[in-house]
């Protein structure tokens, strides 16, 4: 296929990730969406969604791969987006899921003739692309969000070992991310770093009485925040744990959690079973305006999870600059350190205890802490763009 820039037409450029938003998960693929949606109009964006489809049998469905009929003909604002569905068992099917997703895929993409394919996330998505794009003469690049890369499975290694080498390039959201592809064999001058951003309309310097005021909490309340899913993996053990202990101390400690998962109700079975169900509010989801309102409205953030790529929750609390306790995992070190939060080793429900009090009994710098991470969605999107560009136009790009 012939170079947008030597026939002077926008670059047609297909996007293949199931992280993005669905109809029943509208926050889904936070980052890859406001990416794309924050695109050059030099680039003409469609979106390909495989869904995994699970068997519907009881014995099947466990609380992790619970199987619910996607809307197909959901379209979020601004792109415009394909959903299709391509049959899988869980864990069972893996090592197969990137061939049986290619086959469903790769109709679309003969109908669409793209210049290039961007794939978020490596497996099995970025192998599904890469194998169509090895077929049609299209350079593909790969995202890696995260737990593609740091959690990686005995089945998929040879895989997603097989999609980032054979890669034109491979895009990360962290350094740490960026050495692991390195380590998987990819040369560094094809692996990129382009870390996530914000919505600096949304997320902001605010007055925390004011935001206190309106979401209705006491002023005097001693408020740590939890952003993301509710799943064990999360580090919400050592949490609960940790709030409950310090709670001896600071009886005015009060803890808000917002997002959904499975893990939702063990954990309120488990605060209540401990006498501390007053203590923690569960809030589900929430729109974008309504989890900076909370932002605005804590004194710490707390992310105390065993796995992270560059979770966007951490950048918007310091864009409203709130101080941030978090696992050192992934990019966290990349963006949290002693001037605007604490880090603690993974699983170590002590020292995130004691985190947590030293974050709320210092004074933090508001200002200073939102001025340390300016980073918007252009920014991300024009840098997305132009590794793109370079691809097409330099098919040999770091060969």
């Amino acid at each position: 296929m012939n170079s947008p820039t030597a026939t002077n037409h926008k670059m047609k450029l297909a996007v293949v990730t199931s992280y993005f938003p669905t109809a029943q998960e509208i926050y889904r693929g936070h980052s890859a969406f406001h990416t794309l949606r924050n695109m050059p109009e030099e680039a003409s964006i469609q979106v390909f969604c495989p869904l995994a489809s699970y068997p519907r049998a009881k014995w099947l469905n466990s609380r992790r791969f619970r199987y619910y009929p996607p809307d197909l003909n959901y379209q979020p604002p601004g792109l415009r987006t394909t959903y299709f569905t391509y049959p899988a068992l869980p864990l069972v099917s893996r090592p197969f899921n990137g061939l049986t997703c290619a086959h469903h895929l790769k109709p679309l993409l003969v109908d669409y003739r793209p210049d290039l394919i961007l794939s978020y996330s490596v497996y099995p998505e970025g192998f599904s692309a890469l194998r169509i794009g090895q077929q049609l003469g299209v350079p593909v690049i790969v995202v890696s969000i995260g737990s593609d890369l740091r959690r990686i499975d005995f089945l998929t290694t040879l895989l997603v070992r097989y999609t980032v080498k054979r890669s034109a390039a491979v895009i990360t959201v962290s350094e740490e991310l960026r050495g692991r592809a390195i380590r998987l064999g990819v040369p560094p001058d094809r692996v990129i770093t382009i870390l996530n951003g914000f919505d600096a309309s949304v997320f902001h310097p605010g007055d925390r009485a004011a935001a206190r005021r309106e979401l209705g909490l006491p002023a005097d309340w001693e408020l740590v925040l939890f952003t993301g899913s509710v799943t064990p993996e999360k580090g919400l053990a050592e949490f609960m744990d940790a709030i409950i202990a310090l709670s001896a101390t600071r009886p005015r400690l009060q803890v808000a959690l917002i997002g959904e998962g499975g893990y939702t109700a063990e954990m309120k079975r488990y605060v209540a079973e401990k006498g501390h169900a007053e203590r923690f509010r569960f809030l589900g989801r929430q729109t974008s305006a309504q989890v900076a309102a909370w932002m605005t409205a804590c004194d710490i953030f707390c992310l105390p999870s065993h796995s992270e790529g560059c979770p966007n929750v951490v950048v918007e609390a310091l864009a409203t600059g709130r101080p941030v306790v978090a696992t050192a995992v992934g990019g966290i070190p990349e963006m949290v350190d002693e001037k605007c939060g604490m880090l603690v080793p993974v699983k170590d429900t002590q020292k995130l205890q004691e985190a947590i009090d030293l974050a709320l009994g210092r004074l933090w710098d508001q200002e200073q802490i939102a001025g340390l991470f300016q980073r918007g969605w252009k920014e991300v999107a024009r840098e997305t763009y132009e590794v793109c560009r370079r691809v097409i136009d330099h098919r040999a790009f770091g060969k």
